[in-house]
């Protein structure tokens, strides 16, 4: 039987299942996992102290940010300007409420919410502990649904596009906002998961002896997908955050195809049908995806037109081709190239959100450009199918198990503890 700092002391890599000794980490230090590369914790100086100055900063900003004017645009003499909480009232006057709460959940709630609760657990306010449980289990699931720094780049966007229209300004709350997308990933940043669990609660004791530099699924063992605690393969739950799970996630590449299928149904419309809706002195001009792209490249922007390109047409297309790719590796077809499967997913999860930049960029043009009978802009039907392509392949990547594709690696020598 192993007793607790043994316990505490060893970890499954959530993305190849190798169980690695954790050395003792000097802070600012990381331990990596020797097999894919993956980080597994990091010390961080000042724990409680840094993560805490970040989020405290970061929501007196975005507090700051809704208070006063965000962007404005000048043509013809009349002034348009819009703060941050209109863009999604907009939305929902247009009869596109959905496109209205993806803004208000990405953007604003889901960001503030999770700063809220780092501040709640790094300071160990006085709670129940099945409450900061409960916390932590919200937070580590939905932080990676933050998206303040996407919209930040889709409001440059914006501004390259209405240039041609007219003046377009920045308001008092614009620095505020760009201060609070960087304060905020820096407090994601600074929160690492084990020591956060470790904080709430001890790791449960191993039931056996281990084998470092052997997979988990091999010794009968599994990693809780939320806290990293190890356990056995036969125990569903976990007992300290009471999370379900089992050594592989249940129809893992099921769940995926499924997901990917559904997306790819969605991909067809949201390039054909328009995403919005130019009215300029009463003439109404429908706008697709890629003639965005041509209409910035005949207009010399060819930065902006790249950048679109490459985040709504490309990223999308290449993310649901290595989808696929990944699931017929998992099946057990081609090569057992592990190494590049892995970096595959890795960029596919990094990228996927940076997508709903275009979404995010017709939010800002809807909401800004209000001109009476000059111009106006107003969201299409597009704009909510890509939304909804966006969003169904990132949950096909998080649906998809990394592991599968290292079970076919045979395992070098190994030490025994």
């Amino acid at each position: 039987m192993c007793d607790q700092h043994h316990a505490d002391r060893h970890i499954l890599c959530s993305q190849c299942d190798m169980l690695v000794a954790l050395p003792e980490l000097d802070r600012g230090h990381k331990a990596a996992c020797p097999r894919c590369g993956a980080t597994l914790t990091t010390e961080w100086d000042a724990p409680r102290q840094r993560p805490t100055a970040y989020a405290v900063a970061a929501l007196f900003m975005l507090l700051l940010s809704n208070l006063f004017p965000f962007i404005y645009m000048k043509v013809g003499g009349i002034t348009s300007q819009v703060d941050l909480l209109e863009i999604p009232g907009v939305m929902f006057s247009e009869d596109y409420a959905s496109l209205g709460t993806f803004f208000l959940l990405f953007v604003q709630i889901v960001p503030a919410f999770c700063l809220v609760v780092i501040l709640l657990l790094v300071n160990r306010v006085r709670m129940p502990v099945t409450l900061k449980i409960k916390l932590a289990r919200v937070l580590f699931q939905l932080k990676s649904w933050g998206m303040a720094e996407i919209f930040l780049a889709g409001i440059l966007v914006s501004f390259v596009k209405l240039m041609a229209y007219g003046d377009v300004g920045i308001g008092s709350s614009f620095v505020p906002w760009c201060l609070y997308c960087v304060l905020q990933l820096r407090a994601f940043q600074c929160v690492d998961r084990r020591w956060a669990w470790d904080d709430i609660a001890p790791a449960p004791l191993l039931p056996r002896t281990v084998k470092v530099g052997v997979p988990g699924i091999r010794q009968g063992l599994r990693s809780c997908s939320c806290c990293t605690a190890v356990l056995p393969a036969d125990q569903e739950i976990c007992p300290r955050c009471g999370t379900k799970g089992h050594v592989r996630r249940k129809n893992s590449l099921q769940w995926t195809m499924a997901l990917l299928v559904t997306s790819i149904m969605l991909y067809l419309p949201a390039n054909i049908l328009p995403i919005m809706i130019t009215d300029l002195l009463g003439d109404k001009m429908p706008s697709t995806i890629l003639a965005g792209v041509v209409l910035l490249w005949g207009e010399g922007s060819y930065p902006v037109a790249g950048v679109i390109f490459i985040a709504s047409i490309m990223v999308p297309t290449l993310k649901m081709i290595a989808i696929a790719w990944l699931c017929w590796d998992a099946k057990g077809h081609g090569k057992r190239d592990s190494e590049r499967m892995h970096l595959i997913y890795e960029v596919v999860e990094f990228v996927g959100r940076w997508s709903m930049i275009d979404v995010f960029v017709i939010a800002v043009l809807s909401a800004l450009v209000r001109i009476g009978g000059l111009m106006n802009i107003y969201p299409a039907l597009g704009a909510l199918m890509f939304a909804l392509v966006v969003i169904m392949t990132m949950f096909a990547a998080l649906t998809f198990d990394p592991r599968l594709s290292w079970d076919r690696e045979p395992v070098p020598g190994h030490e025994e503890e």
